[in-house]
């Protein structure tokens, strides 16, 4: 099982750097990235299911150092809190340009409503980047404290 722990580890580890890389670029360029949502959310889902692997550790009576538990649960933290971010994107561009709904969106010239879009979506990939970020950061330093 300490194994099966270890190998979801480094693969959730991995999958938020590849994230990361990815959304950066998407974020420069100014372009929707499907690889990036793909590959952040299965970089989720590993940290969500190394989690509960090691709650079953725990549970089996194997320990590791109090900062291993902390490292280890940020992440799924920072991971909410991304969340609420990238759902108030949207909210928050359109206020930003005095507009009331996505109704008001629709009103606009073609140009204006992709550059909303697009503004919407670049600020969605910015905040889940910086969490994929976060979140290596944070697998990283769990995988260096665990005993």
């Amino acid at each position: 099982m300490r194994d099966v722990h270890i190998v979801v580890g480094v693969l959730a580890l991995a999958l938020n750097l590849v994230a990361f890389v990815i959304g950066a670029v998407a974020w420069f360029r100014r372009r929707p990235s499907r690889v990036f949502w793909r590959t952040l959310r299965a970089g989720q889902a590993a940290v969500a299911v190394e989690a509960a692997l090691g709650g079953i550790l725990l549970l089996m009576g194997y320990t590791a150092v109090p900062l291993h538990y902390l490292y280890g649960a940020l992440p799924l933290i920072v991971g909410l809190i991304a969340e609420q971010l990238k759902m108030s994107a949207a909210m928050m561009i359109l206020d930003a340009r005095g507009l009331a709904s996505a109704q008001a969106v629709a009103a606009l010239p073609a140009a204006e409503q992709r550059e909303v879009v697009v503004a919407i979506l670049r600020r969605e990939t910015g905040s889940m980047t910086l969490a994929a970020l976060v979140v290596t950061a944070l697998l990283f330093r769990a995988a260096t404290v665990v005993h």
